[in-house]
């Protein structure tokens, strides 16, 4: 009991840190059901696939590849190539989730971007703060699909947003933190790298799967 009450308030600073990051989930997820729909997608299926999936980029993805009339196969594999790159970001943090192995897992469905880069600005990982702020965007992204869905006849390009370029810009402001020390210096570099060389001549996924790889250059003492 003293442990659980201790780290309620730290789920609450996990909340309260996220907020300023709100608007992301909430767009993007209002972008996702707008697509899915325009996509032949029932609204039903859009929202049990953020509520089961909850990983923006292979939804996109796949939904995406279903749109342009691809395979049901080719949209699965779509999303869980551009999905691969959380497992180099689940073995950094892997050591700080609390409990047995039913537990971790299923908080380890909390772990997308926004929360493990917020989990981490204090130079060690906290499992708190990557609680807080998986739920408060597990909820935003679940719900704005809804919202998304019933807007899919308003909004008919969800690109005319300008979405392409908040993605690089919300992941550019969640890294700057971590460039304090040389290593993670070091690996960004290899990661643009990376990014840079396979673009031009690997399959769309390719280069973010292989690119993630480098923050593993951070596990090394």
């Amino acid at each position: 009991m003293p442990a659980e009450s201790r780290s309620t308030p730290r789920i609450l600073d996990g909340v309260r840190v996220a907020i300023p990051l709100a608007p992301s989930p909430i767009l993007f997820g209002i972008s996702f059901g707008v697509l899915a729909e325009a996509a032949g997608m029932s609204a039903a299926a859009a929202v049990v696939m953020s509520a089961s999936t909850f990983s923006g980029a292979a939804q996109f993805a796949s939904v995406s590849v279903l749109d342009a009339g691809g395979t049901l196969a080719a949209a699965i594999a779509a999303a869980v190539f551009l999905s691969a790159r959380y497992i180099a970001i689940s073995v950094t943090v892997a050591s700080i989730f609390p409990g047995g192995r039913l537990r971790r897992l299923l908080g380890a469905q909390l772990i997308v971007d926004e929360s493990w880069a917020l989990a981490g600005r204090s130079g060690r990982f906290e499992w708190p703060i990557l609680a807080g702020a998986g739920l408060l965007f597990y909820v935003l992204w679940v719900a704005s699909t809804a919202l998304g869905t019933v807007l899919g006849g308003v909004i008919d390009d969800p690109n005319a947003l300008g979405l392409d370029a908040a993605f690089a810009a919300l992941f550019l402001a969640l890294a700057v933190p971590y460039f304090r020390e040389a290593r993670a210096r070091q690996a960004a570099a290899l990661a643009a790298v990376i990014t840079l060389v396979l673009t031009p001549v690997s399959p769309a996924g390719v280069p973010i799967v292989a690119a993630a790889t480098a923050c593993l250059l951070g596990l090394r003492r």
